[in-house]
């Protein structure tokens, strides 16, 4: 019996309709749980960044652990994967233990939303353990990686499309279509304007020389996507709209920028990869958002479990969780795989320099695919309907 540990109904009201000062304050909720979860994960990202740039001063502690060869199988790529392996374990733990609850008070809520003696226990355990392992099994994980990293991406590009999509159902809602019509032109022109901004950009930032082809290549086929998605949402048959194109367009610019920024330094069709290549404010700026920004959009998919659902319930019960405890946990498990790929590259053989995430030719191919896997997904969500409404009746 754990006494003190349970809330009625009428508290978790309290605490779930409070201020987010409230929500820490009583401990035992799962919307204080996701934030400590959150905070634990990026505690890991700033652990693999310290071993893979500053684990040179932690030599000596490394030497007594045999499968480190006096610290060197410890550092740099292979520290970084041992540090994931470990994240991926305790979150894949959490996964199995709660995949599956449906109610609040139950013992599996409570394991979720409670027991961090046990917690702040096991995780540090579970970090320290990849370093006992061999070289040979941290490699086989980074392979492993690779696929898992793949997954968090393709949950990630779903959640971003169903949000676009919910909010476009919001501004066409019977209710809010009128008076949101002035909005959703402005928001959409808005978003147009931008990513035509951002190809120009792209164009004098990243096509310096006509002999860049691969980059021409990129920045094109970016904006015929935006087109081809425009046409189909604006086809009589679809009619989606000008809004939800407008902001995946923002999407796809915004990674085909990503993937090109991710062509390695000293590139000479990159000159602005090149010019901040020296470790200055810029560069330790740009590399401090982009870790928040990975968690965050970590954070932030692993409450949307509701894209996932095929069957979604109007009614919600009163003792039903708020979010699904067991999806979070596999969102932050592959999450952690995918913090690995950054932080060495997408290649378990190639070596970062300080300062720097996500960089290397592998990168840049695994942003273009995902670019246009992005549009892929889009455009079927938009066919589909009629595609399969064609086929039932013939």
């Amino acid at each position: 019996m754990e006494t003190g540990t349970s809330i009625d109904n009428k508290g978790y009201e309290t605490i779930k309709n409070g201020s987010w000062f409230s929500q820490f304050r009583n401990g035992y909720n799962p919307w204080m749980a996701r934030y400590v979860y959150g905070l634990m994960f990026l505690l890991a990202n700033l652990l693999a960044w310290t071993v893979r740039d500053y684990g040179r001063g932690a030599l000596t502690e490394m030497r007594k652990f045999k499968n480190c060869k006096d610290g060197r199988n410890c550092l740099g790529t292979e520290g970084v994967l041992r540090v994931s392996l470990g994240c991926f374990l305790f979150y894949f733990i959490m996964f199995l233990s709660t995949v599956g609850t449906s109610k609040t008070h139950s013992s599996r809520d409570k394991w979720h939303s409670g027991w961090w003696v046990a917690k702040l226990l096991m995780w540090p355990g579970l970090t320290i353990f990849p370093f006992l392992l061999p070289s040979s099994i941290i490699e086989l994980y980074g392979e492993i990686a690779h696929f898992g990293a793949g997954v968090f991406l393709l949950i990630q590009l779903i959640s971003i499309i169903s949000f676009i999509t919910w909010l476009n159902e919001c501004f066409q809602s019977q209710k809010d279509a009128e008076r949101c019509h002035v909005h959703v032109m402005l928001l959409a022109t808005t978003a147009y304007t931008v990513c035509i901004l951002g190809v120009i950009l792209m164009y004098i930032w990243y096509v310096p020389d006509p002999s860049c082809l691969l980059n021409i290549f990129f920045i094109t086929w970016t904006l015929f996507l935006i087109q081809l998605m425009t046409s189909i949402s604006l086809h009589p048959k679809v009619n989606a709209g000008f809004l939800t194109p407008a902001l995946m367009g923002l999407y796809v610019v915004f990674i085909c920028w990503c993937a090109i920024r991710s062509e390695p330094v000293g590139e000479t069709c990159n000159r602005k990869t090149e010019s901040s290549s020296r470790t200055d404010w810029l560069t330790i700026i740009s590399f401090v958002v982009a870790l928040l920004a990975m968690v965050i959009a970590t954070f932030s998919t692993g409450v949307d479990s509701q894209c996932f659902q095929f069957r979604k319930d109007e009614t919600q019960e009163e003792d039903a969780i708020p979010y699904g405890y067991g999806f979070f946990h596999f969102v932050f498990a592959t999450g952690a795989m995918y913090f690995a790929m950054l932080l060495i590259g997408w290649n378990i053989h190639h070596s970062m320099e300080k300062w720097t995430i996500d960089v290397g030719w592998t990168s840049t191919w695994v942003r273009i695919v995902n670019e246009w896997i992005a549009v892929c997904v889009y455009i079927w969500m938009l066919v589909a309907p009629m595609v399969l409404k064609s086929r039932q009746t013939t």
